[in-house]
C-alpha cells in the first residue's frame, strides 16, 4: 500500500559517484579533521607553548597567579617544579611551578647588593 511506493527505488539511483569513487567518499572526513586542527588543536598547542615558556621563565620578583587564585610574589625557585610565593607579610607558601596561570608583573633582575649576605652586627 502506502510502504511499497517508499521502497520502489531502481540500482541505478544506488551507484552514485560517491559510491565509485573510494577519495570522494573520504573527502568529508578529510575536510573535518582540517577544519578541527586549524581551530582547535594549533590555537590549543601555541597557548600550550605560551604557557611553557612564561612558566620556565619565573623568576624572584615575578608577582604571579596561581589556578587556585592566589596571587604572590615569587621569592624562591626551589627546584624545576617547586616555587615559594610570598601571599602576605611573613606567610610563604610552596607551589608547584605548573600551577602559575599568569603573570601579574615581571620582576627586576637580582642585583650584587641582593646576592651578598647581610654582615653580622657585633
Amino acid at each position: 500500500m502506502w510502504i511499497s511506493d517508499a521502497f520502489a527505488q531502481t540500482e541505478g539511483l544506488m551507484a552514485g559517484p560517491a559510491g565509485s569513487d573510494p577519495i570522494l567518499s573520504f573527502m568529508p572526513f578529510i575536510l573535518i579533521l582540517a577544519v578541527f586542527w586549524l581551530l582547535i588543536w594549533r590555537p590549543q598547542m601555541r597557548k600550550h607553548k605560551e604557557h611553557l615558556d612564561m612558566v620556565q621563565s619565573l623568576r624572584r620578583g615575578d608577582r604571579v597567579i596561581t589556578s587556585g587564585g592566589i596571587i604572590g610574589e615569587v621569592t624562591k625557585i626551589i627546584d624545576d617544579a617547586t616555587i615559594e610565593l610570598k601571599i602576605a607579610e611573613g606567610v610563604t607558601v610552596k607551589c608547584a611551578r605548573h600551577h602559575v596561570t599568569d603573570m601579574v608583573d615581571k620582576g627586576q633582575p637580582a642585583t650584587k647588593q641582593d646576592k651578598k649576605p647581610a654582615k653580622k652586627a657585633k
